[in-house]
């Protein structure tokens, strides 16, 4: 056996990363039919399968006023049955053809997807059309959904981490705005929700104006066209008139709220502002900036206040990029006992970004990172899919993720900082600290960071 020499190993310094690989996406192809469904193809022939995503203009936004939960809702009862057969017929029929859908239900939009092999896409595709174009919503059906889903509203309420998120969206938005409510819905809209409900939603917010089908795999953009015109080529919903959202009014000078939990060991911390529409000019130079700021393990906020303080296990910050604009928020969980010096690091580590935005040194780790991680994201049909989706539910740029990592490396310290300086606001930010407030209200007072309130948790 030859020996090999010993060679010594610098451990001081971290390697250096390599070059950026190219990535290249196929071209993403795009038409429409005549009653307005929009569609969106990519072939990818490497396996025999597609993904397929009907994106419908039904999100949790475009809901009336007290009728929070509803699109949720009828997402979750749509596979209950159609005017054709019942739900486990359908589930039967699905299973046979080896696949099954997805329903989801956000903001912006409620999408049905199925991943199965390409041979049978005419099949499945077939059944998704029925479940949408003639749902059933069965009494028993909604009747289960509803039922789980107060259940699921019940343990949200529960959870401290979620009690924070619900008591900022609602302090941050008010009562006219969609945003001010969770997503799905509270316990007073859903319990009044019933079958006609559903059924209203359907007729009005179920319908190719505003919609587009999403087909990734291997189907060639004819293949794709052919099918959508099979199956929705006679879809005529009438729909209905957009539903306008409001601005977020004015915001205020930043205050904070303490959500009582008596005996609490811990506190979640809240720190956020209204934000950004998807699309922005600002988008990207403030994707990259709050990877430095809190989007990332190496950002500032979980270096101060878990590497230096040991304040937390981890502190973020995050971008929620809606239609109708978003949000940002900062969040953390501590003891108890150090709520009021976590919380005075998080506002300083804040204002002291928000005042001269990112380092040239901190810009260019950010940068290579998001370029790193994006095909990671693009891998699979599914998350093909689920990116073109986006093209449709935010009307971006066929090209929007061809060139997204050319955008992202173009982001320079100026840009930053200006997007920075513009959208990021401590001074105007709401905080909420759901903890023990008989610990923690005095303390959090002499902070001076604004003033305090105590509220009962958010029923």
């Amino acid at each position: 056996m030859i020996a090999l020499p010993h060679l010594p190993i610098d451990r001081s310094t971290p390697p250096s990363g390599g070059p950026i690989r190219p990535f290249h996406l196929p071209k993403v192809e795009v038409g429409s039919l005549e009653s307005g469904l929009r569609l969106c193809s990519m072939l990818r022939d490497q396996v025999p399968l597609a993904n397929v995503c009907l994106v419908l203009d039904a999100g949790e936004a475009k809901v009336p006023l007290g009728g929070g939960g509803v699109a949720v809702l009828t997402g979750d009862a749509l596979q209950g049955g159609t005017e054709h057969r019942s739900g486990a017929e359908l589930a039967e029929e699905l299973e046979g053809l080896g696949s099954g859908l997805r329903v989801s239900t956000a903001w912006d939009a409620t999408t049905v997807s199925f991943t199965c092999v390409a041979e049978r896409v005419d099949e499945v595709l077939s059944l998704l059309s029925e479940v949408v174009r003639f749902p059933a919503f069965p009494v028993e059906e909604v009747e289960r959904v509803r039922q789980q889903r107060l259940s699921s509203i019940q343990q949200r309420r529960m959870d401290p981490g979620n009690l924070a998120d619900d008591e900022l969206a609602r302090l941050v938005f008010d009562a006219v705005h969609p945003y001010h409510r969770p997503v799905a819905g509270d316990e007073q809209s859903v319990t009044s929700l019933d079958r006609g409900d559903m059924m209203t939603l359907a007729s009005k917010r179920y319908a190719p104006v505003g919609a587009g089908l999403v087909v990734v795999g291997n189907l060639s953009s004819d293949q794709s066209t052919e099918l959508a015109r099979r199956h929705f080529g006679s879809w005529d919903s009438p729909g209905v008139a957009d539903v306008e959202v409001p601005a977020p009014s004015q915001w205020p000078s930043r205050s904070i709220t303490i959500v009582h939990r008596p005996g609490a060991v811990q506190s979640e911390l809240r720190i956020g502002h209204p934000g950004l529409a998807r699309g922005h000019p600002d988008e990207i130079p403030l994707r990259v900036s709050n990877v430095v700021l809190g989007g990332a393990f190496t950002s500032r906020l979980n270096l101060s206040l878990r590497e230096k303080h040991g304040f937390t296990y981890g502190a973020r910050s995050w971008l929620a990029f809606r239609r109708d604009g978003g949000a940002f928020s900062i969040g953390t969980a501590v003891q108890t006992e150090v709520t009021a010096p976590a919380l005075s690091e998080a506002i300083a580590v804040f204002e002291a970004f928000s005042d001269a935005g990112p380092s040239h040194e901190e810009l260019v780790r950010a940068r290579d990172y998001l370029a790193g991680i994006f095909p990671l994201r693009m891998e699979t049909t599914a998350q093909l899919a689920a990116r073109l989706a986006e093209l449709i539910i935010y009307d971006l740029a066929e090209d929007y993720h061809h060139i997204y990592r050319d955008r992202v490396r173009a982001v320079d310290v100026g840009s930053a900082r200006a997007a920075v300086q513009q959208h990021l606001r401590p001074e105007r930010s709401t905080v909420v600290v759901v903890g023990d407030a008989d610990r923690i209200g005095p303390e959090l007072d002499a902070l001076g960071l604004g003033p305090v309130q105590v509220a009962e948790p958010w029923t």
